[in-house]
């Protein structure tokens, strides 16, 4: 669903999702939805890659916690430590690029683009691993989303700067954006992987704390950063980076994917543009033109399409 999230655990025994899971999973969509809003509230006053760095702090210790109530041990051994030190290298990359093009761009096309993170995750399951041959509702939803990111960046933005928030994209910014998205592929993959050999919180908090010392160092070497122009909005903003995005989300989805496999889980994925759009417009003022309408819904049409599965359990009451 968003840009950190560890959705890809083993999946649990299939068991039919029930509303009370729904909301919940919905819940989640609505946080991971309201992050690049939030990320671009961080970087009007503060530089992006310090942000990144405040954000995962407060994850890291938000996820010390989680571990410890989970009785879960974080020590590593011997063969642990690579995998955890280029985990936490991938989200650097992914986060550094996603909050750098963020400040080129807008919300609407952040939310947008950043969600093309699935199909990228397809593709390299295809060429890489050579899996089984795409059905074809897998194939149309590729290709939706491949229609919905041209008209992101191509026809959707425009010259236009909005007086009130600034936040007008680029197509450097867009193309940025559409990096960090490729990255978050083949980091889900990796993470994928290396949760055959380390318990997910432990290899979670491990990759956060060693993004951290990434993130600060890049930001001490190359950022100026101005605590002054700090403003409420911008701390407000870090701290839903931080503990609803990054501690809340991971805890809820910890708890569904116990009950339920990730499939079931990842197919609501398709509202995350959805619900990001509507906060960009309302909380940013980011200009909903008919171009972007069209490219949202092909993007979360698509992503509805690659998600589901031929037999979804139904809805119970539980």
């Amino acid at each position: 669903m968003t840009d950190d999230a560890t959705s890809n655990t083993v999946d649990s025994q299939q068991r039919p999702i029930g509303l009370r899971a729904v909301m919940l999973v919905l819940f989640i969509t609505v946080l991971w939805a309201g992050n690049p809003v939030a990320v671009r509230y961080s970087v009007d006053t503060l530089p992006p890659v310090f942000v990144a760095a405040l954000r995962f702090s407060l994850a890291t210790v938000l996820m010390f916690f989680w571990c410890r109530a989970e009785g879960s041990r974080l020590r590593l051994t011997s063969g642990q430590w690579l995998p955890c030190l280029l985990a936490g290298f991938g989200m650097f990359l992914q986060i550094a690029t996603f909050n750098v093009g963020v400040t080129m761009s807008n919300s609407s096309h952040a939310t947008m683009l950043i969600n093309t993170y699935v199909f990228w995750v397809l593709i390299l399951e295809q060429v890489l691993l050579r899996s089984a041959r795409w059905p074809l509702r897998k194939f149309v939803g590729v290709t939706l989303a491949a229609v919905g990111v041209i008209l992101v960046v191509t026809r959707s933005g425009g010259p236009t700067l909005d007086a009130a928030t600034n936040d007008f994209p680029t197509l450097r910014g867009d193309l940025i954006l559409l990096g960090s998205a490729m990255i978050l592929s083949d980091k889900t993959l990796f993470i994928k992987s290396t949760l055959r050999t380390i318990e997910p919180g432990k290899l979670v908090f491990w990759q956060n704390l060693a993004s951290v010392a990434m993130f600060f160092a890049w930001s001490a070497l190359t950022e100026t950063v101005d605590v002054s122009r700090v403003t409420t909005p911008t701390v407000v903003a870090i701290i839903y980076q931080g503990i609803f995005v990054g501690g809340l989300c991971f805890a809820i989805q910890a708890v569904l994917l116990r009950r339920h496999a990730a499939s079931q889980i990842a197919v609501f994925s398709f509202a995350t543009p959805l619900f990001g759009i509507l906060f960009a417009v309302v909380f940013r003022g980011d200009p909903l033109t008919p171009w972007l309408f069209v490219a949202v819904a092909c993007v979360a049409l698509g992503i509805l399409l690659v998600n589901l599965r031929p037999r979804a359990g139904r809805l119970s009451k539980g």
